[in-house]
């Protein structure tokens, strides 16, 4: 692919409008243009943990997942340690062998995993690419990855920092609709309302914005943890 055709590329990662939607399209696409069997992305997210997105292929979700319970194997050293590494033959690599054995009674034989970090050096994860047969990777196959994955790092990204924003923004409408009924009920200016959600949610060991929901959806506050996690159903019909 030339520039232009990665331009494209990006414009198609672009228009994704989910983060789920992006990571679709960044495995069909690694996977069509590399001419792999399976692939997946690797997330990383909180806790040292990471996620299998973007496919819902038993073999991949059963690749990685030999990964994270046995830490080790390409995507697992990739995504920690912003590296883009391949393997022609897997059950033979003595840097995971005992991934390598499981993973090759899958059907696997060949395998890469692309970084993926942001802009920011921030680690994403791993794009996982798997062969059914055996591949020999040249230095420019490693190189032409890392050039889709920068591609797709930055629209994955870009993806999650807006859904992270939606999140946010709908938390402050119902938080501020929650203070709205305090305030209204209780004669409270908005910072006393606000410090009420605030004592509660430390109280009842229950996230700021779970209580201003319980408030809008039940028109009073829960009085302690069992009550929300009994009622949390009522909640969730609620918001649906």
């Amino acid at each position: 692919m030339d520039a232009r055709e990665f331009a494209q590329l990006a414009a198609q990662f672009d228009a994704a409008e989910t983060p789920a939607a992006t990571a679709d399209e960044v495995v069909e696409q690694g996977r069509l243009l590399l001419g792999a069997d399976h692939a997946g992305i690797s997330l990383i997210e909180t806790r040292h943990r990471l996620r299998t997105v973007g496919t819902d292929d038993p073999v991949v979700l059963k690749a990685d997942g030999l990964q994270y319970s046995l830490e080790e194997g390409p995507c697992y050293y990739g995504a920690w340690n912003s590296d883009t590494l391949s393997s022609d033959r897997i059950d033979a690599d003595e840097r995971w062998p005992s991934w390598g054995r499981e993973a090759a009674k899958l059907g696997l034989v060949s395998a890469l995993a692309g970084e993926l970090s942001g802009m920011d050096g921030r680690r994403l994860g791993c794009l996982n690419l798997y062969w059914q047969s055996p591949r020999e990777f040249s230095r420019d196959d490693r190189s032409y990855v890392q050039i889709f994955t920068t591609h797709a790092a930055i629209a994955l990204a870009s993806s999650l920092r807006d859904a992270q924003l939606n999140i946010a923004l709908d938390a402050r409408k119902v938080i501020g609709q929650a203070q709205g009924i305090l305030m209204e009920r209780h004669a409270l200016r908005a910072e006393q309302a606000f410090d009420v959600l605030r004592r509660y949610s430390q109280d009842h060991n229950i996230k700021l914005r779970e209580v201003a929901e319980f408030l809008v959806s039940h028109r009073e506050l829960p009085t302690s943890r069992a009550e929300y996690e009994a009622r949390l159903p009522e909640t969730t019909a609620a918001e649906g």
